[in-house]
């Protein structure tokens, strides 16, 4: 199936991270132009960006930073000339610790935490749905997690904050339909196998293995072909909804 993302140019936030490799390189493998964003891993990066070639660009990003945002759009246009496809992939995660009341957790660090992950997706949603209205066509993708749903303790800010996008992505949709083929989704993840989190999935996997209606964990790559989908030409209908994968 030809999934029309040859020639498209497509941001994927986060990219050094192990679901963001494999969202890059399902991207890039359909003929799309990759954007790859990274924090504090630029060599992590740049090596994906030589595996892709010549159709990948490596970029500093900061999720809280809107100057960041600013800069990082500035760089894909000045590159391709055009966005045609967001995907909120990076997270600032807030390590969960049950054994702790959520009111124990410093103001600063629960505040920074939400602000970053909420923040950070609707500012680069922001900036590049100008772009997207005047081509009439774009996707915005939205990670999420099970967390927003089915809640854990010691999670309740980052639950909140996966939470905010769901309704975030709701109604964007429903304002973008209006100028164009633009829509908007979120993937929900639950525990997902990646290049770089062996050691959570070999001390955790059995037990949310056992939550999933398919029995075991979703891989990255698996993760990254519901996506391809979503954000391509072959979707022209879904929109403003919340994909589960791995059958939590």
């Amino acid at each position: 199936m030809d999934l029309g993302l040859n020639g498209r140019t497509v941001i994927v936030t986060g990219a050094s991270g192990g679901i963001g490799r494999e969202l890059a390189r399902a991207f890039a493998a359909e003929g799309a132009h990759v954007a790859l964003t990274y924090h504090r891993s630029p060599e992590t990066a740049e090596l994906l960006a030589k595996e892709i070639g010549e159709r990948a660009l490596a970029v500093p990003y900061r999720m809280e930073d809107p100057d960041s945002a600013r800069a990082l759009v500035d760089a894909v246009l000045g590159w391709t000339g055009r966005i045609d496809v967001l995907v909120n992939n990076a997270v600032r995660w807030l390590p969960p610790d049950p054994a702790a009341s959520f009111e124990a957790v410093p103001d600063a660090a629960w505040q920074d935490m939400l602000r970053a992950n909420v923040e950070g997706a609707v500012r680069l949603s922001r900036l590049v749905a100008p772009v997207m209205r005047e081509r009439r066509w774009g996707r915005l993708i939205h990670l999420s997690s099970t967390l927003a749903r089915d809640g854990m303790a010691g999670a309740e800010y980052y639950g909140a904050a996966k939470a905010a996008l769901h309704g975030f992505s709701r109604s964007a949709a429903s304002s973008l339909g209006r100028d164009g083929d633009i829509l908007s989704n979120v993937v929900m993840l639950g525990l997902t196998r990646t290049e770089t989190n062996v050691h959570v999935t070999e001390a955790e996997g059995d037990h949310f293995a056992a939550l999933s209606a398919l029995g075991r964990l979703a891989t990255a790559a698996e993760v990254a072909a519901t996506v391809v989908f979503l954000a391509s030409a072959a979707n022209t209908a879904i929109t403003g909804e919340v994909i589960v994968t791995g059958g939590a």
